[in-house]
Protein backbone atom coordinates (compact mmCIF):
# COMPACT_ATOMS: atom_id res chain seq x y z
CA UNK A 1 0.00 0.00 0.00
CA UNK A 2 2.69 2.65 0.86
CA UNK A 3 4.64 2.13 -2.13
CA UNK A 4 1.45 2.40 -4.35
CA UNK A 5 0.88 5.45 -2.63
CA UNK A 6 4.58 6.40 -3.10
CA UNK A 7 3.90 5.86 -6.81
CA UNK A 8 0.61 8.07 -6.88
CA UNK A 9 2.44 10.91 -5.27
CA UNK A 10 5.45 10.86 -7.54
CA UNK A 11 2.90 10.90 -10.66
CA UNK A 12 0.82 13.51 -9.00
CA UNK A 13 3.94 15.50 -8.63
CA UNK A 14 5.65 14.32 -12.02
CA UNK A 15 2.65 16.44 -13.63
CA UNK A 16 3.15 19.38 -11.69
CA UNK A 17 7.12 19.45 -12.46
CA UNK A 18 6.25 19.21 -15.83
CA UNK A 19 3.50 21.75 -16.06
CA UNK A 20 5.08 24.28 -13.75
CA UNK A 21 8.91 23.80 -13.39
CA UNK A 22 10.66 22.23 -10.12
CA UNK A 23 10.74 26.15 -8.63
CA UNK A 24 6.83 26.53 -9.40
CA UNK A 25 5.69 23.41 -7.07
CA UNK A 26 5.63 23.51 -3.44
CA UNK A 27 4.80 20.55 -1.12
CA UNK A 28 1.54 22.29 -0.78
CA UNK A 29 0.62 22.23 -4.69
CA UNK A 30 1.51 18.53 -4.14
CA UNK A 31 -0.42 17.55 -1.13
CA UNK A 32 -3.75 19.71 -2.89
CA UNK A 33 -3.02 17.77 -6.38
CA UNK A 34 -3.39 14.61 -4.16
CA UNK A 35 -6.34 15.85 -1.81
CA UNK A 36 -4.21 15.00 1.09
CA UNK A 37 -2.81 17.00 4.24
CA UNK A 38 0.98 18.05 3.84
CA UNK A 39 1.50 16.41 6.62
CA UNK A 40 0.61 12.81 5.29
CA UNK A 41 2.73 14.09 2.08
CA UNK A 42 5.53 14.34 4.28
CA UNK A 43 5.09 10.76 6.10
CA UNK A 44 6.14 9.54 2.79
CA UNK A 45 8.64 11.76 1.29
CA UNK A 46 10.83 14.19 3.48
CA UNK A 47 10.74 17.18 1.06
CA UNK A 48 9.81 18.55 -2.37
CA UNK A 49 14.05 17.92 -3.77
CA UNK A 50 13.57 14.00 -2.76
CA UNK A 51 9.88 13.57 -4.58
CA UNK A 52 11.68 15.20 -7.45
CA UNK A 53 14.42 13.05 -7.77
CA UNK A 54 12.12 10.20 -8.17
CA UNK A 55 10.14 11.72 -10.89
CA UNK A 56 13.83 12.48 -12.52
CA UNK A 57 14.75 8.49 -11.89
CA UNK A 58 11.19 7.71 -13.47
CA UNK A 59 11.82 10.03 -16.62
CA UNK A 60 14.93 8.52 -17.09
CA UNK A 61 14.27 5.37 -16.56
CA UNK A 62 11.45 5.60 -19.01
CA UNK A 63 13.93 6.79 -21.36
CA UNK A 64 16.42 4.22 -20.96
CA UNK A 65 14.05 1.46 -21.90
CA UNK A 66 13.41 3.48 -24.90
CA UNK A 67 16.94 3.52 -26.08
CA UNK A 68 17.76 0.00 -25.47
CA UNK A 69 14.70 -1.12 -27.63
CA UNK A 70 16.84 0.49 -30.33
CA UNK A 71 19.33 -2.25 -29.61
CA UNK A 72 16.59 -4.77 -31.35
CA UNK A 73 17.64 -3.76 -34.49
CA UNK A 74 19.52 -5.59 -37.11
CA UNK A 75 22.85 -3.04 -38.11
CA UNK A 76 24.24 -0.59 -36.78
CA UNK A 77 22.64 1.88 -38.78
CA UNK A 78 19.68 1.14 -38.07
CA UNK A 79 20.25 0.96 -34.45
CA UNK A 80 21.37 4.86 -34.21
CA UNK A 81 18.71 5.85 -36.58
CA UNK A 82 15.95 3.70 -34.22
CA UNK A 83 17.70 5.41 -31.32
CA UNK A 84 17.40 9.05 -32.16
CA UNK A 85 14.25 8.71 -33.36
CA UNK A 86 12.74 7.10 -29.76
CA UNK A 87 14.59 9.57 -27.92
CA UNK A 88 13.43 12.46 -30.45
CA UNK A 89 9.54 10.61 -29.33
CA UNK A 90 10.42 10.53 -25.79
CA UNK A 91 11.28 14.28 -25.74
CA UNK A 92 8.40 15.18 -27.61
CA UNK A 93 5.89 13.47 -25.31
CA UNK A 94 7.31 14.81 -22.36
CA UNK A 95 8.10 17.85 -24.06
CA UNK A 96 7.18 20.18 -20.95
CA UNK A 97 9.64 18.22 -18.85
CA UNK A 98 12.50 18.14 -21.17
CA UNK A 99 12.31 22.13 -21.49
CA UNK A 100 11.95 22.44 -17.90
CA UNK A 101 15.30 19.87 -17.66
CA UNK A 102 17.09 22.17 -19.97
CA UNK A 103 16.12 25.33 -19.22
CA UNK A 104 15.48 25.30 -15.56
CA UNK A 105 18.42 23.28 -14.39
CA UNK A 106 20.88 25.76 -13.89
CA UNK A 107 18.70 27.71 -10.97
CA UNK A 108 17.85 24.15 -9.20
CA UNK A 109 19.43 22.98 -6.09
CA UNK A 110 22.59 22.17 -6.55
CA UNK A 111 21.96 18.22 -5.38
CA UNK A 112 19.68 18.06 -7.97
CA UNK A 113 21.96 19.21 -10.66
CA UNK A 114 24.32 16.55 -9.81
CA UNK A 115 21.82 13.96 -9.60
CA UNK A 116 20.50 15.03 -12.95
CA UNK A 117 24.14 14.98 -14.17
CA UNK A 118 24.45 11.55 -13.13
CA UNK A 119 21.15 10.14 -14.83
CA UNK A 120 22.32 12.13 -18.34
CA UNK A 121 25.63 10.17 -18.14
CA UNK A 122 23.89 6.51 -17.94
CA UNK A 123 22.03 8.00 -21.00
CA UNK A 124 24.92 9.19 -22.79
CA UNK A 125 26.96 5.73 -22.00
CA UNK A 126 24.08 4.05 -23.82
CA UNK A 127 24.08 6.16 -26.67
CA UNK A 128 27.28 5.96 -27.44
CA UNK A 129 27.35 2.18 -27.64
CA UNK A 130 25.08 2.66 -30.50
CA UNK A 131 27.29 5.64 -31.66
CA UNK A 132 30.84 3.03 -31.07
CA UNK A 133 28.72 0.49 -33.48
CA UNK A 134 27.81 2.38 -36.10
CA UNK A 135 31.52 4.37 -36.15
CA UNK A 136 32.95 0.93 -36.04
CA UNK A 137 31.10 -0.38 -38.66
CA UNK A 138 31.14 2.51 -40.92
CA UNK A 139 35.17 3.24 -40.87
CA UNK A 140 34.43 6.88 -40.48
CA UNK A 141 36.66 8.43 -37.53
CA UNK A 142 38.88 7.00 -35.34
CA UNK A 143 36.79 5.02 -31.88
CA UNK A 144 37.98 7.69 -29.90
CA UNK A 145 36.37 9.71 -31.59
CA UNK A 146 33.03 8.19 -30.51
CA UNK A 147 32.81 10.55 -27.58
CA UNK A 148 32.20 13.55 -29.19
CA UNK A 149 30.21 12.38 -31.83
CA UNK A 150 27.67 10.78 -28.59
CA UNK A 151 27.76 14.36 -27.28
CA UNK A 152 27.20 16.14 -30.60
CA UNK A 153 24.52 13.77 -31.22
CA UNK A 154 22.87 14.24 -28.05
CA UNK A 155 23.24 18.04 -27.92
CA UNK A 156 21.25 18.23 -31.80
CA UNK A 157 18.58 16.37 -30.27
CA UNK A 158 18.08 18.45 -27.04
CA UNK A 159 18.89 21.44 -29.04
CA UNK A 160 15.67 20.30 -31.72
CA UNK A 161 13.39 19.36 -29.01
CA UNK A 162 13.37 22.34 -27.68
CA UNK A 163 13.23 24.71 -30.80
CA UNK A 164 9.92 22.68 -31.47
CA UNK A 165 8.45 22.51 -28.07
CA UNK A 166 9.54 26.49 -27.67
CA UNK A 167 7.68 26.81 -31.31
CA UNK A 168 4.84 24.63 -30.47
CA UNK A 169 5.54 22.80 -33.57
CA UNK A 170 4.93 19.21 -34.62
CA UNK A 171 7.82 17.19 -34.78
CA UNK A 172 8.52 14.47 -37.11
CA UNK A 173 10.53 12.23 -35.31
CA UNK A 174 11.41 9.59 -38.32
CA UNK A 175 12.18 12.11 -40.94
CA UNK A 176 13.93 14.20 -38.33
CA UNK A 177 16.21 10.80 -36.99
CA UNK A 178 17.25 10.13 -40.64
CA UNK A 179 18.19 14.18 -41.05
CA UNK A 180 20.39 13.97 -37.99
CA UNK A 181 21.95 10.51 -38.50
CA UNK A 182 22.63 11.65 -42.39
CA UNK A 183 24.11 14.78 -41.27
CA UNK A 184 26.16 12.90 -38.58
CA UNK A 185 27.14 9.90 -40.71
CA UNK A 186 27.24 10.67 -43.94
CA UNK A 187 27.61 7.80 -46.87
CA UNK A 188 30.97 7.87 -47.52
CA UNK A 189 31.98 6.07 -51.54
CA UNK A 190 34.52 3.75 -51.09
Amino acid sequence: MRQDTKKHIVDAARKLFSEHSYLGVSMNDIAGKLNITKAALYYHFTSKTKIYKKVLEEVFGNLTVKIKGSFNEETPDKKLRKLIQNYLDFGNKERNLTKMLTVKLSAVDPGIRQHTIKLRKRISNLIELAVREAVKDRKLVRESDSRYLTSLLTNTMDGILLEYSFLNRKLNSKKMSNKIFGTLFPKVEV
